[in-house]
């Protein structure tokens, strides 16, 4: 096993801010209707800039560890530079080459993200 599988398994098994913030500044639902993966994102925000994250969902390894990667990239930076993110930073956290169907299960995280980071 190389050591990106393993960073998915961890975060697959343990995500990190996995639940739903009380009182968020934004919440949203996104979804793959192909495989069925849901997640839900919730924000705390203060002055333009991202101060609490969580996500919530289900689906598989990819999309889990993906929103969980995700969360912990977005801890502090502003929603403009989110908002500018590029869908490859995601896809190199993951640090795999995943088939289509599979980018499609990272990318759920990046949608998530950059819709609750929107103003």
């Amino acid at each position: 096993m190389t050591i990106y599988q393993e960073i998915i398994l961890d975060h697959y098994r343990s995500p990190r801010n996995f639940g739903i913030l009380k009182k968020p500044s934004r919440q949203v639902a996104v979804a793959n209707p192909l495989c069925g993966d849901k997640l839900e994102f919730t924000v705390k925000e203060e002055k333009g800039v991202v101060k609490k994250i969580a996500f919530q969902g289900e689906g598989c390894a990819i999309s889990i560890a993906a929103a969980s990667l995700t969360t912990e990239h977005a801890l502090g930076k502003s929603k403009e530079k989110l908002q500018n993110l590029d869908k490859n930073l995601i896809l190199k956290l993951l640090g795999i080459n995943l088939s289509p169907n599979r980018v499609k299960c990272a990318l759920l995280a990046w949608e998530g993200l950059k819709k609750v980071v929107s103003d």
